[in-house]
């Protein structure tokens, strides 16, 4: 924890320097494949030094993270497997080294895409899971590309353009309360958000 909280103030220093845009876009894109800080923290911090800026940002944010999914999902499908079943070295790497993602998640995911397909990859895009976990496991499971990517950009837009509408609105009064209350606001959006789209296929 020690790492991560290093790791963690190293990335909000980029926020005090002229390099944050730069600092949140390669963020942004490395968090979808194997960096273990999301650039949630580092938004907040550039937007409330830049509020005419905040969709800009949000737009930078989720164009890199969507892009780095790719990366994640080409790990998953190029390089995870030596053989059918058999793990390649790079998979045992991914398992050793990078916090929370275990071979039992690995499988958990796998049955979670083969319930719930979209949504669990926009529930991962959106809510505070890590997002890693499933860019890579739907390249592993060879999951529909153009699906991957429709679902990545809802939710990786949603979820950036959501933190920067609230920071350019409300301002350092609700930075607290996201820092407190993001993992229960991000559950209640896609709760919300996936109602919305059963009600509509209902009526259509």
């Amino acid at each position: 924890m020690k790492l991560i909280r290093k790791i963690y103030d190293w990335v909000l220093h980029w926020a005090e320097t002229p390099y944050g845009p730069i600092a949140l876009f390669l963020l942004a894109f490395a968090e979808s494949s194997f960096f273990p800080v999301p650039p949630d923290a580092l938004l907040i911090a550039l937007v409330l030094g830049a509020r005419k800026k905040a969709f800009k940002l949000a737009a930078n944010s989720t164009t890199a993270s969507v892009l780095g999914a790719l990366v994640g999902f080409g790990i998953g499908y190029f390089a995870w497997w030596n053989a059918p079943g058999e793990f390649s070295k790079i998979a045992n790497f991914f398992f050793a080294n990078i916090p929370g993602f275990t071979e039992e998640l690995f499988y958990r995911v796998k049955e979670m895409y083969d319930k719930y397909n979209f949504w669990i990859v926009f529930t991962a895009g959106f809510t505070p899971i890590p997002y890693k976990v499933f860019t890579i496991s739907a390249g592993a499971f060879d999951i529909n590309l153009p699906l991957f990517i429709l679902a990545s950009v809802v939710s990786r837009g949603a979820r950036f353009f959501l933190v920067a509408g609230l920071i350019w609105k409300f301002g350092e009064q609700i930075k607290s309360f996201i820092d407190k209350y993001f993992d229960w606001l991000a559950i209640a959006f896609t709760v919300l958000l996936i109602g919305g789209f059963v009600v509509i296929n209902y009526m259509f």
